[in-house]
């Protein structure tokens, strides 16, 4: 393990729900993204982190979701996009092939942030490596609602986000991942914190 996952490490603490990466999956995206995100896939799998707040995937599982989100713009059709990672509650980040982390999307608030990204092959290995340790809790904690909607809920498995029950209501629901599956329980959260 080298000093950048480390780092992540010792700020979202120890892996839970991990799933190996197959060596076909490996294969499919070598040449496609650096060498060094392959060896963390290869030695850390898929999994989240910080008891379920943040999310390594399967970039291949987010297909769909990209194509949804950013099927006929122009990032799609400049350049091949992963989804790499996700929070507890649908914040999406995303990978260009050509330029690193390019761009996160949030989802319950439908909007997008554009990355500065690396340029080279070298710089693209560097990015992979920096990736992980520059990631910060609060960016996906939805302020301060994680912890809330894990005491209600419980802990995510990895096919499940925490969403709202609907616009305008303060009701988390647990759903299935990539909008997938039945809501799970609900939870009104104007109520003690207890």
């Amino acid at each position: 393990m080298d000093q950048y996952f480390e780092f992540f490490l010792g700020n979202f603490g120890p892996a839970i729900d991990r799933r190996d990466v197959p060596s076909e999956v490996l294969e499919r995206f070598k040449g496609n993204l650096p060498d060094q995100m392959l060896a963390y896939w290869a030695e850390h799998g898929w999994c989240g982190y910080a008891d379920g707040l943040f999310w390594t995937v399967n970039p291949m599982d987010y297909e769909p979701v990209l194509e949804g989100w950013l099927g006929n713009t122009p990032m799609v059709e400049e350049d091949a996009l992963h989804i790499i990672a996700r929070s507890a509650f649908g914040h999406l980040l995303f990978w260009s092939e050509r330029t690193g982390f390019c761009l996160e999307l949030f989802a319950p608030g439908s909007y997008v942030v554009k990355q500065e990204t690396a340029t080279q092959q070298r710089d693209l290995e560097f990015a992979a490596r920096t990736f992980f340790s520059v990631q910060e809790k609060e960016l996906f904690e939805f302020d301060g609602r994680f912890n809330l909607a894990k005491h209600r809920l419980g802990r995510l498995n990895r096919d499940e986000l925490y969403g709202y029950a609907c616009p305008g209501t303060r009701r988390f629901i647990r759903r299935g991942q990539a909008g997938e599956g039945q809501g799970r329980g609900a939870s009104d959260l104007s109520g003690p914190t207890d």
